[in-house]
């Protein structure tokens, strides 16, 4: 037909990450995981791992959001190969840190 376009979306800008912050007495806790993984159970061996969806989804996010993200908390966990290998890009989190649950990476970062 001539005059309609469709325009495809650019898989570079597709959000694939959740991010949410959690208020506590004791400061704030950033919540992150791969948008895949919100609502699943991870199960290795006797570790089962609830990626709760009324923890980790929040708000849609960017890499370059999260990136920004990351260097204004000292509670920060997440979930997800994208989201924990952008902590480990930005050097909180080293690789012998992480603890694989059904081949998934799980990382918690506490700054004391």
């Amino acid at each position: 037909m001539r005059g309609l376009r469709r325009t495809l979306p650019d898989k570079r800008t597709v959000i694939t990450i959740y991010c949410r912050v959690h208020k506590t007495i004791n400061g704030s806790v950033l919540a992150v995981c791969d948008k895949e993984l919100a609502g699943k159970t991870l199960r290795d061996g006797e570790i089962e791992f609830f990626v709760s969806e009324k923890f980790y989804r929040g708000t849609e996010i960017s890499e370059k959001q999260l990136r920004k993200k990351l260097k204004s908390f000292d509670n920060i966990n997440l979930v997800g190969s994208k989201a924990v290998k952008i902590a480990v890009e930005e050097k909180l989190v080293g690789e012998k840190s992480i603890l694989f649950i059904q081949k998934k990476p799980h990382v918690q970062i506490f700054v004391v």
